[in-house]
């Protein structure tokens, strides 16, 4: 018993008190999503390893649970978007754009258990596919707050940042699109550790991928001629060059760059200090954006897009997200590699966080789609919600304890509690045959109200109510009468 135990150490068991707040709270969320016009999917809880480990990024990558069985690499569920995506692309490519689908169901990450933090839990989200920013951005983003809003959530913080951005800027300094994928994705690791242990990183990976290359080969040549070049020989040697989403041209392409070494360590190092100072601004957004610009203007750089994420501020109140609430951080990374524009996440006031999400407009084409597609989402973890919620305790429904005494009024019983359900009650039906006292005192117990149906009840069409007064009789429909005004 204690292995197994063990083996579930950091899921979660809902027992019912908490299960009716969650499922309270899930239902206050989804009322939201279904209002603004998302349509449910469900999918399965066991996806192939390779959906996930192409783009969830390093430390999320590290936590799933990941097994082999019958010779395929399997992984439990993640997280919900990479899965509505390959259901997209398999399933529902044909279907009319912008489609807004929403789901709701558990997760699995080898995380450390802490406070709002669990191996299992729930997220409750949506993918809206086949929008562009900036207004689909907004209604997602709005769509977030208004459930917390409808859950009771109270002074929630929320963090925006534009990855899109980021790598735009990065490209106008000349690295590489490699370079600039490492370096877009260190920006939270820069602000933990410093600009020298993203350096090192950064440098020591460059160095590994040319590690063994004899690169004097294509000494003299052009990049057209070299690629040419490369191909005819891999090709000629018989390397198969037919695998994943990309062209053989452009992976002979790409290997030409990285053989070349484009990124000289000065450009490297110029795009390394700029991401240090991009990854420290952070503030209101308007004072924020004028940081941004005058950081831009100082090292020379065109605009990255400056208007798209304006617009997106500006129409954030239209959707009744408070401009005070936001903070623009450039330092946002959110861990995940399938980011390509706006980010964001909502913490409560104690600085947890409950949400988060953005728009990732190649992840349609990573995972095989046959063209890019505009796409953007997000989702509550519903657990952490529930934990800051300020929403009064439901209540739950009033719950009756009905008792036949004697088999013959066994029958009448059943019709009574089938009356009883139809009028919304919790009927519980005890089939113990136990003395009539105990019944009682177990009902009073529980706190729930005790009905006795006898012999001469089921003749007379009428109830016993067993309380304090103890043992009214009343007709079906005075019991109801006088259970209602208990609701």
């Amino acid at each position: 018993m204690e292995n197994v135990v063990d083996a579930v150490r950091g899921m979660r068991d809902v027992l019912p008190e908490e299960n009716l707040r969650h499922q309270h709270i899930l239902a206050q969320l989804n009322a939201v999503l279904v209002g603004h016009g998302y349509q449910a999917i469900d999918l399965p809880l066991l996806e192939h390893r390779d959906l996930y480990v192409r783009k969830l990024g390093e430390e999320l990558a590290g936590k799933i649970y990941e097994f082999s069985f019958h010779g395929r690499d399997l992984v439990l569920r993640p997280e919900w978007t990479a899965s509505v995506l390959r259901a997209y692309i398999s399933k529902m490519n044909d279907a009319a754009l912008p489609l807004r689908l929403r789901y709701n169901g558990p997760v699995f990450r080898y995380e450390r258990p802490q406070r709002g933090t669990w191996r299992q839990f729930t997220q409750l989200g949506v993918e809206m596919i086949g929008a562009a920013a900036p207004r689909a951005d907004a209604e997602v983003l709005g769509m977030a707050c208004a459930g917390l809003q409808a859950a009771a959530v109270i002074g929630y913080r929320i963090t925006l940042g534009h990855i899109g951005i980021i790598r735009s800027l990065l490209g106008s300094l000349g690295v590489s699109e490699r370079t600039r994928s490492v370096l877009t994705w260190s920006l939270e690791r820069m602000r933990a550790r410093g600009v020298d242990a993203v350096r090192d990183a950064l440098l020591n990976e460059i160095e590994g991928e040319r590690e063994g290359f004899d690169t004097t080969l294509l000494d003299g040549l052009d990049d057209t001629q070299a690629e040419g070049l490369l191909l005819h020989t891999l090709r000629s040697i018989g390397v198969n060059l037919q695998f994943g989403t990309r062209p053989p041209e452009e992976i002979v392409r790409r290997l030409v760059r990285t053989l070349r070494r484009t990124d000289q360590r000065a450009t490297i190092e110029r795009a390394i200090a700029f991401l240090a100072e991009l990854s420290v601004v952070r503030g209101a957004p308007a004072a924020t954006l004028q940081v941004l610009r005058d950081v831009v203007t100082r090292y020379a750089l065109p605009d990255p897009g400056f208007a798209e994420l304006q617009s997106l501020i500006d129409t954030l109140p239209l959707h009744g997200v408070p401009l005070d609430a936001i903070t623009l951080d450039f330092g946002l990374g959110r861990g995940l590699h399938y980011y390509t524009g706006m980010m964001f996440e909502i913490d409560d006031t104690s600085g947890m966080q409950l949400c988060g999400g953005g728009r990732y407009d190649e992840l349609v084409t990573a995972l095989g789609g046959r063209q890019s597609v505009p796409a953007v989402g997000f989702a509550y973890g519903v657990e952490r919600v529930v934990l800051a919620s300020q929403s009064p305790a439901p209540v739950a429904p009033t719950t009756v304890n009905l008792i036949a005494e004697g088999r013959d009024a066994y029958p009448y019983a059943l019709q009574c509690a089938t009356r009883l359900r139809a009028e919304g009650f919790a009927v519980v039906l005890d089939e113990r045959e136990r003395p009539l006292t105990n019944h009682v005192r177990e009902a009073q117990r529980r706190g729930n109200i005790c009905l006795v149906v006898t012999d001469a009840d089921a003749s007379n069409a009428t109830l016993q109510w067993r309380d304090a007064r103890d043992g009214r009789v009343l007709t079906v429909p005075a019991c109801i009468t006088e259970l209602e005004a208990l609701r």
